[in-house]
């Protein structure tokens, strides 16, 4: 499980997480939703030792992330993330990105990391895209190519940083139909989204995030439903019209 107790996080004088505690199970889907600014990409960017704390802690699978003798690169083959901008090599195809870290980072052939490429591309929708150079694929094809990246590193766990949020609205449904299948699928998922009727649909406890804080967490059905906190029900309202 990832567990976060009490996670403080300052940028200089700004303080962007203040004291954020949460617990994922392994298998569970937690989609963290707020306004810009509130501390939910952040939050993913210190989960995976992308960015240090100023305090708390952060354990997962019982090792603290941000210790110093932690090995982050070990540590990151379990944790994938996907950011907004898919961030692709441009002068490599579509399967020699998705092989790049399987060989580089684990240590596998190139025809083992290929194998292994060639079922995760499969898997999300471009197994015709094999010999493709990123400039040439759809942003939703870039993303899943991103997606597809990740899941060849064999995570254990999969962070979404608003992977929709670049896209053009013609997009976003394919990129969203391959997380669901992620979800489906029983993989461990943490989604910073703005898109809540998939937050609504897919997740086990959506949490709203609130100046740093969150502010109210719980089922899907219920935050979405029936918010106890005003400022959740704003949020809601105004991102469901």
């Amino acid at each position: 499980m990832i567990e976060i107790s009490n996670v403080h996080k300052s940028f200089g004088n700004l303080e962007v997480l203040k004291g954020v505690s949460l617990t994922i199970e392994k298998g569970e889907v937690v989609s963290l939703i707020g306004g810009s600014g509130s501390g939910k990409s952040t939050l993913l960017m210190c989960i995976n030792g992308l960015e240090p704390i100023n305090s708390g802690r952060i354990v997962v699978d019982n090792v603290d992330v941000h210790r110093r003798s932690t090995d982050l690169n070990n540590l990151r083959r379990k944790i994938g993330i996907v950011f907004q901008q898919w961030n692709a090599f441009p002068h490599l195809t579509v399967l020699e990105n998705v092989t790049l870290a399987p060989r580089k980072v684990l240590g596998k052939s190139k025809a083992e990391a290929a194998a292994v490429a060639r079922q995760k591309l499969e898997h999300v929708g471009l197994s015709s895209k094999l010999d493709v150079y990123p400039s040439k694929l759809s942003g939703g094809q870039q993303q899943r190519m991103a997606i597809a990246r990740a899941l060849a590193m064999s995570p254990d766990y999969m962070l979404f940083d608003e992977v929709t949020s670049a896209l053009d609205p013609q997009l976003v449904g394919e990129v969203l139909d391959t997380m669901r299948m992620l979800s489906a699928e029983g993989m461990t998922m943490i989604v910073v989204t703005h898109e809540m009727a998939f937050a609504k649909e897919v997740s086990n406890r959506v949490a709203f995030f609130h100046q740093g804080k969150i502010h109210e967490i719980g089922p899907a059905r219920q935050i979405f439903g029936a918010p106890e906190r005003p400022e959740t029900a704003a949020f809601v309202n105004a991102s469901t019209r």
